[in-house]
């Protein structure tokens, strides 16, 4: 579920660039590495958004594959099954070269402000109704912790 967290980070890097004009679209790079679900990010970002400049926007995603290059025989290749060894000298001596990244690497802007942000909280439970008045001649009741003798 770290797809809520990354769409939470995406709308922030684009509500900062957009300064107040309302976003369009939004296009991530996202490495496959990352092990995120697109619809999964979709959906969240449509959560996240609501109420925001970005709300409404579209999330324009590109997922990049991951590519390894060894650093024994500089072979680079595209990562398909996991694991990290060279395919050809079966060195474990590699590095990504890409696949893991997250990057904003654009916005969409219209030049009209967008519409003041309003929030209206609602109570997650709802009030209980005040307990009827006790009458004089009511017993009261005792804590027995700290009832006398």
């Amino acid at each position: 579920m770290h797809e809520l967290s990354l769409s939470s980070a995406i709308l922030d890097t684009a509500t900062r660039h957009a300064r107040g004009r309302r976003v369009t679209a939004v296009a991530v790079r996202i490495g496959a590495l990352r092990q995120v679900v697109p619809r999964t990010l979709e959906f969240y970002f449509g959560f996240v958004t609501r109420g925001s400049v970005c709300e409404g926007a579209a999330l324009e995603l590109v997922v990049v594959p991951a590519r390894l290059a060894c650093d024994a025989c500089a072979l680079e290749w595209e990562l398909a099954a996991p694991g990290f060894r060279c395919p050809r000298c079966q060195t474990a001596e590699v590095r990504i070269c890409s696949g893991d990244e997250l990057l904003v690497e654009s916005i969409e802007v219209i030049d009209e402000p967008a519409p003041p942000v309003t929030w209206q909280l609602a109570p997650l439970v709802e009030p209980r109704a005040a307990p009827p008045p006790r009458a004089a001649n009511d017993a009261q009741e005792v804590d027995a912790c700290t009832a006398p003798g």
